[in-house]
């Protein structure tokens, strides 16, 4: 039996992103360790939060959740920024994993548009 939220297409694609992340950073160098774990973490969050937040049965609790995963998008970005600046991450790597975030931050908004919009149980 699967669990609601993994019919989600932000969860899907919020799992991809991890997976992704989990890949890339398998590579970086001796030394990256700190920013390979906070990258790791975050990307994980994301889907972890909307995991969480579908499971409450409150809108507020679910909005709370789904807005810590909206704060871990935004944790990424720098986290990818200075893995590129770093040279751990190639340009078009960046930008698709940033174009993914991007994504997802929109998808995320979607549904917490939609709580609102829906009466309170």
């Amino acid at each position: 039996m699967a669990f609601a939220f993994e019919k989600l297409l932000v969860y899907q694609r919020s799992i991809d992103f991890a997976d992704q992340i989990c890949t890339k950073t398998e590579v970086f160098p001796r030394g990256y360790g700190f920013l390979c774990d906070q990258l790791n973490r975050a990307a994980l969050s994301i889907a972890a939060n909307i995991a969480e937040g579908n499971g409450r049965f409150t809108k507020p609790d679910r909005k709370n959740f789904f807005g810590i995963a909206r704060g871990s998008i935004q944790e990424c970005v720098p986290l990818l920024e200075l893995a590129l600046r770093r040279k751990l991450l190639t340009p078009p790597d960046h930008d698709a994993l940033k174009a993914q975030l991007e994504e997802i931050a929109r998808m995320l908004s979607g549904l917490i548009a939609g709580l609102d919009r829906r009466e309170s149980p």
